[in-house]
């Protein structure tokens, strides 16, 4: 049960997660019911026995095969559309982080104080506490407040890095030389991770993510600490 369950979508954290775990089921109905209806129409031509020597053509036929593909992308694309329009859309952020890529650990700036700004390496399998993620762990955390809009902007240092975290449907891509910026919003308290996920080198593999969601209190309080 334990090895299904890893196969579907991680339990969402931001009302954009939300959305996309909604389209996600949303077109595999579709896809389901597409599969059905042909496997169906496929098993009966292959075991009725009826045939038409003297059918040419059929036009009505012809029309609605033609014209119902067409209405389920419409389907389809509607919901992806806004989907992408919300995903783009920056909506007043309360606190902005700058992430760079590096081979291979990621470097965090909070532009919204002075001289808050810290590396975050993975931690090594031997230097694990019980309770820790084998390639998921690191030495510093991204600490932010739940909700609260927050907007990332997303750099490299040397080559092309990707910065996701799956629950909270976010995956950008790090490119030298251009900033790139996402929002999103975490709507409970907890630890969320993700990698890089583009094959940006041999130690590809160890550049964990973990975002550290608080209430806002807790939030102040970390900052004023990490100030002093």
């Amino acid at each position: 049960m334990a090895t299904w369950a890893n196969l579907g979508l991680q339990d969402s954290a931001s009302p954009i997660m939300e959305q996309l775990s909604f389209f996600h089921d949303h077109t595999l109905l579709i896809l389901t019911m597409i599969t059905v209806l042909v496997g169906y129409l496929m098993a009966m031509l292959f075991f009725n026995k009826f045939t038409n020597r003297y059918l040419l053509s059929g036009q009505m036929i012809e029309i609605i095969w033609t014209i119902l593909p067409a209405i389920v992308l419409v389907f389809i694309a509607m919901p992806s559309l806004r989907l992408l329009y919300l995903m783009d859309e920056i909506n007043s952020p309360a606190i902005t982080l700058k992430t760079i890529g590096h081979q291979w650990y990621w470097s965090y700036e909070y532009s919204d104080f002075i001289d808050l700004e810290f590396d975050s390496y993975m931690i090594p399998t031997n230097e694990l506490e019980m309770n820790g993620f084998r390639l998921l762990d690191v030495d510093n955390r991204i600490v932010l407040p739940m909700n609260t809009q927050i907007r990332i902007l997303v750099t490299a240092a040397d080559v092309l890095h990707s910065w996701t975290v799956p629950a909270l449907g976010v995956k950008i891509d790090a490119t030298p030389g251009r900033l790139n910026q996402t929002n999103f919003l975490i709507n409970r308290p907890g630890l969320f991770y993700g990698q890089c996920s583009e094959i940006c080198g041999t130690n590809h593999s160890f550049m964990p993510i973990v975002i550290e969601s608080v209430p806002t209190n807790y939030f102040i309080k970390w900052i004023m600490m990490m100030n002093s």
